[in-house]
């Protein structure tokens, strides 16, 4: 019997009265018609009992789609019916996820699975693929890996699955030591509680780009069911348990990161508080902090698994309140700086004592700056790099990153690459490194050691200094090819001893880069508009600022655009940036803004920049304090002018 029939009737009379989105109904009646037990019906049922028609239209409007980066939604709806709460106690998460096709769900994992086994092979053997799976601490990330490597191996993958929450560039490395065909990690990244995800890695350790994406996409996307029939069993793959031989692996390149270990020893004062915010951070970051001999203190309550993130309002390390505990523990230790990442561990968040004694948050560009100059600077001061090389060395930044990392590249002779937002393009950056050397060394190159690796970049192709994102992400050589919140933690501890070795705090040392190469100041803003009203607000905005871009802001003529939707724009190393839906706007005044979906969050992202270069030498202090503040006001009106632009854009025409 079709289960949809029984509530075919109130979904067509809500479709009639406008309650309900035509998809909406169709996907409802789609995932009936294959449903695995009664659960999706008795959801349905009850959304419907309760006339909940904005959540079922959320929930069915449209079938997750498997984009460029994996999957990601609510795992747990804004509602949750009675069926989907079962066991589960009030204050508990639910005992089911939620129930959609737009949501994350075991429907969805299973679709997300069966597409990508498919494409995980590799050409000219016959030999089984690998897939590596590994999840954070959110809801249903434990379940959602399970079914993930039973249908992996039922369909003739062998998987390894880590033995317990790790983060994903621990996933990165791991696909890549273990010469794996891909991997998957179960994470949602800094989203709220009730999301979480699904993000897929190509056999290099990145994030999966074209040409490989839009195979796997069309794939998973034309998969509907989440049934299936297994292969034989001697047709089967195996799972395997990783265990701490991989996280030794790992932190012993991890630990190649330290440029000096002089400066740790040198600067034994410094004091460092860490917080994992209940996600993966720990497993790694406390023990190699404690191997490096750095000073440090955990915030004991955010130092366990758990998925409500319940000290928090959101885990997002880019948030002031997310290291309100951690600052509380460093203001009663008198701790130089507090340092947090995100459940998964790829993002870090900085706050340091500055020379007045207060904390203050940095941002993510800044926090990139201070790792970038100091990086470069000590490798020119090791001869690690030098005139003769300089032009191997390569810093890489996104296009919405400040562009004080421009100015440090350009004083010391190395390239500043930029990318479109998004790690896997930094990843595909190293992957192309990696392509130029030798064949050989291609063949071996994920068994040589970092020294070995160095000295092959340094003189046949391209050394990575740093690399990053004004989101909080960054990394600092290519055993890992997304960003890395384990190994910027250390680099960025290493900045911090590097200051304290010289009598100065963090901020000092950012006031005296800013003093040298130009004060460079950027705001970041965001519209959110959530469920699928929003996403056609979103695209009505995107969409306006393509076809009517502004003339002036905020009486500043604009002076140039980039419309990276349909103009060919390459970068510095000739290579043609992909497309994407964002447009860079250029003021007389130097003033730049960028604006792009997000292509994780209900949002449209805004990014503003400013920059003031002395004219020659350097700022004095008492100028660069001048230019602080009326660069910091001129970036907040101009953003009340973006919004109140938006907002006249949204509003009804006629």
């Amino acid at each position: 019997m079709d289960k949809s029939k029984s509530v075919s009737a109130p979904i067509q009379a809500a479709v009639t009265a406008d309650q309900m989105l035509e998809s909406a109904a169709k996907n409802i009646q789609a995932l009936l018609a294959g449903a695995p037990s009664d659960l999706y019906l008795r959801v349905v049922e009850e959304l419907i009992d309760a006339e909940e028609w904005s959540e079922l239209n959320d929930r069915f409007y449209k079938t997750l789609a498997f984009g460029t980066g994996g999957l990601r939604g609510r795992t747990i709806g804004k509602i949750v019916t009675p069926s989907e709460r079962g066991n589960a106690a009030p204050d508990e998460p639910p005992q089911f996820p939620c129930v959609g096709t737009n949501a994350m769900n075991f429907f969805n994992i299973s679709r997300a699975t069966q597409g990508l086994h498919e494409c995980a092979g590799s050409p000219g053997t016959t030999a089984k693929p690998k897939l590596v799976i590994a999840h954070d601490t959110r809801f249903f990330s434990k379940a959602f890996t399970d079914l993930a490597a039973r249908i992996a191996a039922e369909n003739g993958c062998d998987a390894y699955v880590f033995d317990g929450p790790r983060s994903t560039p621990e996933l990165s490395f791991a696909v890549r030591h273990l010469r794996a065909t891909g991997g998957v990690v179960i994470t949602a990244s800094h989203n709220p509680p009730h999301d979480n995800g699904y993000k897929v890695y190509f056999r290099d350790g990145a994030q999966v780009i074209e040409p490989h994406a839009s195979g796997i996409i069309a794939r998973v996307n034309a998969i509907l069911s989440e049934t299936f029939t297994p292969l034989p069993p001697d047709r089967q793959g195996t799972i395997t348990t990783l265990r701490a031989r991989i996280d030794e692996a790992y932190m012993a390149r991890l630990e190649t990161l330290i440029i000096d270990p002089k400066i740790i020893r040198e600067a034994r004062s410094l004091r460092i508080v860490f917080t994992p915010i209940h996600g993966t951070g720990g497993v790694i970051i406390k023990p190699m902090l404690q191997r490096l001999g750095f000073n440090f203190d955990v915030v004991p309550e955010q130092d366990r698994f758990d998925g409500a993130f319940p000290t928090v309002t959101s885990p997002n390390p880019e948030n002031a309140e997310a290291l309100r505990m951690g600052i509380e523990l460093a203001n009663r230790t008198n701790a130089d700086l507090v340092i947090a990442t995100d459940p998964d561990c790829d993002r870090m968040g900085v706050a340091v004592r500055t020379a007045s004694g207060e904390m203050q948050l940095l941002t993510g560009n800044q926090i990139g700056s201070l790792i970038a100059y100091y990086r470069t600077k000590s490798f020119f001061d090791r001869g690690t790099l030098n005139r003769e090389n300089a032009s191997r060395g390569v810093l890489i930044k996104t296009f919405v990153t400040t562009d004080l990392q421009k100015a440090i590249a350009e004083h010391f002779g190395v390239r500043c690459v930029e990318t479109l937002t998004g790690f896997k393009y930094i990843g595909a950056k190293l992957g192309k490194y990696e392509q130029a050397l030798p064949a050989v060394a291609q063949k071996n190159y994920v068994d040589l050691s970092e020294e070995e690796t160095r000295t092959l970049r340094l003189n046949r192709s391209s050394f990575y200094i740093f690399g990053g994102e004004e989101s909080y992400g960054y990394s600092g050589a290519d055993f890992v090819r997304d960003k890395d919140g384990n190994g910027s933690v250390l680099m960025f501890c290493e900045v911090a001893a590097y200051a304290k070795s010289r009598g100065q705090t963090v901020d000092e040392l950012l006031d005296q880069i800013f003093s040298q190469f130009g004060y460079f100041d950027e705001k970041n803003g965001s519209l959110v508009f959530e469920g699928a009203e929003g996403a056609k607000k979103i695209a009505r905005l995107v969409e306006s600022y393509a076809s009517t871009p502004p003339v002036e802001m905020m009486g500043s003529k604009v002076k140039s655009i980039k419309n990276f939707e349909t103009e060919t724009i390459r970068d510095v190393e000739g290579d043609e940036i992909p497309k994407e839906k964002m447009s860079i706007f250029e003021l007389e005044d130097n003033t730049r803004i960028a604006v792009r979906a997000s292509g994780t969050e209900p949002k449209i992202k805004y990014y503003l920049f400013a920059q003031r270069r002395p004219e020659d030498g350097q700022f004095d202090s008492r100028q660069l304090q001048k230019i602080k503040a009326e660069v910091g006001e001129r970036l907040e009106q101009l953003w009340d002018w973006i919004q109140k632009d938006a907002e006249r854009r949204l509003a009804p025409r006629g």
